[in-house]
């Protein structure tokens, strides 16, 4: 809770609540605190749990679940099969009004996109709007019963002066996911976009060769290509 700066009033989601240990931590420090559990037994032994406490039980799958548009925070357990497809959900539209999460995933999965390099299609979008890193490593014998591989507890911070504006998230996923599913240097990940020689002097300015995979530019780099392509249409 220290780390994650919870402070009393803040609105918080557990997502994947299960018994509610870190419901319960949420709660003591005065957050106000949304449980989602998509287990119906789950979500019963929560209610009965938190019953008159700030403490609501959603029954929803995390996938499904509409992000809020008032400010809020994320501290919770991801169960590791589905955390990609949840922090996709949670962050694929900066619009909502996540400010900042630390969730417990997997290390191959926070290792991969807190990583500045290799890019990947994820962490050059979530990148634009929000830090990313590791906050802690935690042994799998941290945990009971043990998983048969370590964890982290990955940060995500909202920035304060994002790298695209907020109305061209759309066009920005359109534009690196095309870049990405190519498979190819930049040349023809971003041919109709960016012209090989509009690629050769854009490369010394902005740091990368032209000859570039799109892993290999940062999210900063991809930033300014997406707005040098929409500036010149």
């Amino acid at each position: 809770m220290r780390e994650a700066g919870i402070a009393p009033g803040d609105h918080v989601a557990d997502i994947g609540a299960g018994t509610g240990v870190i419901t319960a931590a949420l709660a003591d420090a005065g957050a106000s605190v949304t449980a989602l559990e998509a287990d119906p037994a789950l979500a019963t032994v929560l209610e009965r749990r938190f019953a008159g406490r700030n403490v609501r039980v959603v029954r929803a799958d995390a996938t499904g679940w509409i992000c809020p548009a008032e400010r809020f925070s994320v501290v919770s357990n991801l169960p590791f099969s589905g955390s990609g497809e949840i922090l996709r959900r949670l962050l694929r539209d900066p619009r909502c009004g996540l400010e900042r999460a630390h969730v417990i995933v997997q290390w191959e999965f926070a290792d991969k996109h807190a990583a500045v390099w290799p890019t990947t299609l994820r962490s050059a979008y979530w990148r634009a709007w929000f830090d990313v890193g590791i906050e802690a490593r935690l042994a799998r014998s941290a945990f009971s019963p043990a998983p048969r591989v370590d964890a982290a507890v990955l940060r995500i911070v909202r920035r304060g002066q994002p790298l695209v504006p907020l109305d061209r998230h759309d066009a920005y996923w359109r534009f690196l996911e095309r870049a990405f599913d190519a498979r190819a240097p930049l040349a023809r990940a971003l041919r109709g976009r960016v012209t090989p020689r509009e690629l050769r002097r854009l490369g010394p300015v902005l740091g990368f060769d032209a000859g570039a995979l799109p892993r290999d530019l940062d999210a900063r780099q991809w930033a300014l290509l997406f707005g040098f392509a929409g500036n010149r249409g």
